[in-house]
């Protein structure tokens, strides 16, 4: 059973509970800093270390928001059947999509959102190329991972070191990433670009109202 917590520790659990609910993901350490006028992120790695050993949360060193509810409950509202999902952030180029040194979170995610097979990682999309898809700057798009897709898909596609949301578009001279905004010019990948590769395809969407 967890153990009880202090004013501080209680404070500090309910704003970790209150940013899962609000935007699916744990708030950041300098988030927390700013939130509660801590002045060192050693202060607030104190009471994150006394939340996990007195059972409250899990935390995942690697990660950049890396924090779990202990006992999967937002609000002690339990997110039952929830599965978690990666969130990629910066891609290491040269590194599968999955590769720890991309994952930035681990989302709860409503399994009705997702496949019924397939593995699943999420992205925020930067910037309005999508916009006419109805896919919005800031929205997270779910994707399963596969290195194929049929055209008109729209995809999570890598170029190099940079992971972007785009519709799919094969022919004999390569491949165009075509945007739904015509504010956007369309990403032709020759042939022989060997700084490309599909990631996945885009199953669902996540929208922060």
């Amino acid at each position: 059973m967890p153990k009880p917590m202090t004013k501080r520790q209680q404070a500090i659990f309910d704003y970790i509970q209150r940013t899962i609910r609000a935007r699916g993901a744990p708030p950041t350490i300098r988030e927390i800093m700013e939130g509660f006028g801590i002045s060192s992120t050693n202060g607030v790695r104190t009471t994150l270390a006394a939340l996990e050993r007195k059972g409250h949360i899990r935390r995942h060193a690697r990660l950049s928001r890396g924090i779990e509810l202990a006992d999967a409950q937002v609000d002690d509202e339990p997110a039952q059947g929830a599965r978690s999902v990666a969130m990629v952030g910066r891609v290491a180029a040269g590194y599968p999509i999955l590769a720890t040194q991309n994952i930035e979170t681990m989302l709860q995610v409503d399994p009705s959102l997702l496949p019924g097979s397939g593995t699943v990682f999420a992205l925020r999309v930067q910037g309005q190329s999508m916009r006419d898809a109805g896919i919005l700057d800031g929205d997270i798009v779910l994707a399963r991972q596969q290195e194929q897709a049929e055209h008109g898909d729209i995809v999570v596609a890598l170029l190099g070191d940079e992971a972007t949301v785009k519709y799919y578009h094969p022919g004999p001279e390569g491949v165009r990433l075509m945007p739904a905004n015509d504010a956007f010019r369309p990403i032709v990948v020759p042939p022989d670009g060997d700084n490309f590769h599909l990631a996945g395809k885009v199953v669902g969407l996540m929208r922060r109202l």
